[in-house]
């Protein structure tokens, strides 16, 4: 059983968000969802909570008003094994939603997620501070993250 599960609030968009991440992650799936009854506080048949995994992870969703919003302080981390991947990523999880620097991106409802090769981590520590601060350069300079860019300043080229 998982320890701690994110739960996101949501003002009323808690189903259109489940939907939209089960189809962008394939390993995932909806759980339980409970709906609002005739004693509300929402309207009667939408979403209270909903619960689903993406890649084996639960979250918690819940229409719970417009009293909070998302901010920068909180982003979900998708590794990245090919450039295919963060493409794949960046573009679903980007469309309707803002590109930022760096890989990092908020979706159409206002979420943060960083998409990051697994590369950048080990090029970046890397013992060589050289080659390691041409990498960090070189990424600030991006949005969307380019695997072979990276890799050429690693490369000094």
């Amino acid at each position: 059983m998982q320890k701690i599960t994110p739960f996101l609030w949501f003002d009323k968009q808690a189903e259109e968000a489940m939907n939209f991440y089960t189809s962008i992650f394939k390993n995932s799936k909806i759980g339980s969802v409970s709906r609002y009854g005739d004693a509300g506080p929402g309207p009667k048949g939408t979403v209270m909570v909903a619960s689903f995994e993406l890649e084996g992870q639960k979250f918690t969703a819940i229409n719970g008003g417009p009293q909070f919003k998302f901010t920068e302080a909180i982003s979900f981390l998708v590794d990245c094994k090919t450039q295919e991947e963060v493409d794949y990523f960046w573009g679903k999880l980007a469309e309707g939603g803002s590109e930022s620097r760096c890989g990092w991106l908020k979706d159409k409802f206002g979420l943060s997620w960083q998409i990051v090769p697994e590369t950048l981590g080990k090029l970046m520590s890397d013992p060589d501070p050289e080659k390691s601060k041409r990498v960090m350069i070189a990424m600030l300079k991006m949005d969307k993250i380019i695997m072979a860019d990276l890799l050429k300043a690693y490369d000094g080229k």
